[in-house]
């Protein structure tokens, strides 16, 4: 995948859409790139949204939870992804970033059995595709729908090419840039090792981890193993990773007290920072 003529241009065996969006305004020099969930039903309708003038909102680029990339507005032209926003002494960030919306039902509501998406009172999402988390902006623990692996991998193709191209100075989330307003991307989201990977940034060695919430840490790889007596662990604790078992990681965690060692879900962590 490349840039040209500020699109992406799929390689061989890739494929990139491009559907212009009505939603749009005049040029910008983008400096931040900005991530986002599109609290929706699925990747149709919020493409279609976006192509609704009456929406008057719009993303320059849309990726499925199958890794699917659509393009909806030029990388030069000013998308209404950000609304009212400030960052770093600016105003109104749609004149100044680039905007990557994902497909994902963000957060949801309490149902009985589990968790459901705002647009569906009747849904309850698998137990394997929720996060339960407090927003790092306060709020209670609720739960939020997952990202895939395959989205994953596109967003961090296309939110490196970006960052390149137009020489970015950071990326950030929504909810960074309309805190209180906002909550995307959300706590599913590892936007802090996603910055440091786009960014390029000196990260601490793949061994060193962070847990993102309250973690539970178990006796063997998957919910049918008990929790041990320090479960859970807190947010922040740093943990050594010792081995991986599908999506689960058996480390040596050290929280207040003695190492122990167990196993944890990989979705709970991220890589720590050279700060944290």
């Amino acid at each position: 995948m490349k840039i040209r003529n500020h699109r992406l241009q799929a390689d061989p065996g890739e494929s990139v859409d491009y559907l212009r969006s009505p939603n749009q305004s005049g040029a910008i020099t983008p400096r931040y790139l900005v991530m986002h969930f599109t609290a929706g039903r699925d990747l149709a309708s919020s493409r279609d949204w976006f192509l609704n003038p009456a929406a008057r909102a719009s993303a320059h680029v849309l990726i499925g939870r199958d890794g699917a990339v659509l393009q909806m507005v030029a990388f030069n032209r000013k998308a209404w992804h950000a609304g009212v926003s400030h960052w770093e002494g600016l105003s109104g960030l749609n004149s100044h970033s680039i905007g990557i919306e994902l497909d994902n039902r963000g957060k949801l509501e309490p149902r009985e059995g589990g968790w459901g998406p705002w647009f569906d009172p009747g849904r309850v999402e698998p137990a394997e595709d929720v996060m339960e988390a407090a927003h790092r902006h306060g709020g209670a623990c609720c739960g939020w729908q997952r990202y895939t692996g395959p989205q994953m991998d596109s967003a961090l193709t296309v939110a490196s090419l970006i960052v390149a191209r137009y020489g970015l100075l950071d990326v950030i989330g929504h909810e960074d840039i309309a805190p209180g307003r906002k909550t995307d991307p959300g706590p599913a989201f590892p936007l802090a090792s996603f910055r440091a990977r786009v960014m390029g940034r000196a990260e601490v060695d793949d061994s060193t981890w962070l847990a993102t919430t309250r973690l539970n840490i178990r006796g063997g790889p998957g919910i049918a193993h008990a929790p041990l007596d320090a479960s859970p662990l807190p947010a922040g604790t740093r943990c050594r990773l010792l081995q991986t078992h599908d999506d689960w990681r058996f480390v040596e965690a050290q929280p207040a007290g003695d190492p122990l060692r167990g196993w944890v879900h990989g979705f709970y962590l991220r890589r720590a920072e050279i700060g944290d």
